[in-house]
C-alpha cells in the first residue's frame, strides 16, 4: 500500500487544537511571509512552516526557532521541492530561487 493511503490525519501528525493556537499566535507576531521578504515583496502569510522538516519529531516540531511565517504560494514550492512535487526530484533546493 503506498504511503500517501496510510497517511495519518492532520491531528495524528500533531496539527490539532494546541498546533492551532500556536500557529494563530506565531501569524500574529510574524504576519508576513519570510521567503517573499527576501525577494523585496509584502504578503501576508498563511501558514506556519517548519524550515527543517521535523517528520514526526515532536521537539523539532515545536521548536519555534525551526518555524517560519510563509505565503502558500512560497511555501508550495518550498515542500514541493522536499517532497519531489512540480517534477523536482525529492530533496530539491528551492530557497534563494527568484520567483516574481
Amino acid at each position: 500500500m503506498p504511503a500517501e493511503a496510510i497517511r495519518r490525519t492532520t491531528a495524528q501528525r500533531g496539527y490539532g487544537g494546541r498546533w492551532q493556537k500556536a500557529r494563530e499566535t506565531f501569524l500574529k507576531r510574524a504576519p508576513l511571509c519570510a521567503e517573499c521578504q527576501r525577494h523585496g515583496r509584502v504578503t501576508l502569510a498563511r501558514i506556519v512552516d517548519h524550515v527543517i522538516p521535523h517528520r514526526g519529531d515532536q521537539d523539532l516540531f515545536w521548536d519555534t526557532s525551526n518555524w517560519q511565517p510563509l505565503c502558500k504560494r512560497c511555501h508550495d514550492v518550498k515542500t514541493a521541492g522536499e517532497d519531489g512535487g512540480f517534477g523536482n526530484r525529492r530533496g530539491t533546493p528551492t530557497g534563494g530561487q527568484s520567483r516574481s
